[in-house]
């Protein structure tokens, strides 16, 4: 359903956001985030008059991670900023990524390694989208998509098969499942495309725990599952 029809209004303001996943040659994988803010109009900036058609920022972060997201790589740059040549200076700031892992706490550990003065505001917002933004790219492609587990798609029965060819654990429902509205357990969704798991009450503790830090933090389980699996 698409947004009602808008009251009158004027452009003042657009920012972008945007994440590309790459697969490398290597075996590695990229996630590029790109934001940008641009106005419709000349802007005064400390450092002089930004044109009309450039914009205020454009900043990127790039991550290399494995194929159980670890971070293994990073790299920021802030290529149109307000204050040139101040607001670079956190670039190398980024290099603390590298260790992370993107579904164990990562959002709370970048915003603790790099929130406020130790880094930038708008870069640090971009960490926000790594962890979605490659678990969507894994789907099909490293990850079976029905089951939420290693392994590529396939279109064998719901438990499917993990990357060396063997069944993959049954007796866990896919990690999307009962992480959203239109997932949830009692759901039309469910009872379509998971029938197995229609009406499955969790009742592992731990699977309770790991849901709730996963509705703020994309973590994982214990299996490193995580929430992402939803657009």
């Amino acid at each position: 359903m698409p947004l009602p029809p808008p009251a009158s209004r004027q452009l003042r303001h657009q920012r972008n956001i945007r994440a590309v996943a790459y697969e490398r040659e290597d075996g590695l994988w990229d996630i590029d985030a790109c934001l940008t803010d641009h106005k419709p109009r000349d802007v005064s900036l400390a450092g002089g008059v930004r044109p009309n058609g450039l914009p205020i920022h454009e900043l990127w972060l790039r991550i290399t991670i494995d194929r159980k997201l670890n971070v293994v790589d990073a790299h920021a740059s802030s290529d149109w900023v307000p204050y040139d040549g101040q607001c670079q200076s956190t670039n190398p700031a980024y290099r603390a990524l590298i260790g992370l892992n993107l579904l164990r706490h990562f959002r709370r550990e970048a915003g603790r390694l790099l929130a406020g003065t130790a880094g930038c505001t708008h870069l640090t917002e971009l960490c926000g989208v790594l962890p979605t933004a490659a678990i969507q790219a894994f789907a099909g492609e490293v990850w079976n998509a029905r089951t939420g587990r290693p392994g590529v798609e396939s279109d064998g029965p719901e438990n499917g098969k993990t990357a060396d060819g063997s069944p993959s654990a049954g007796d866990q429902p896919p990690f999307q499942l009962g992480r959203c509205h239109a997932l949830r357990f009692d759901g039309e969704v469910v009872q379509q495309f998971y029938p197995r798991w229609y009406g499955y009450a969790p009742r592992s503790v731990e699977r309770d725990a790991d849901e709730a830090g996963l509705r703020t933090e994309c973590s994982p389980s214990h299996e490193g599952r995580a929430d992402a699996w939803r657009a």
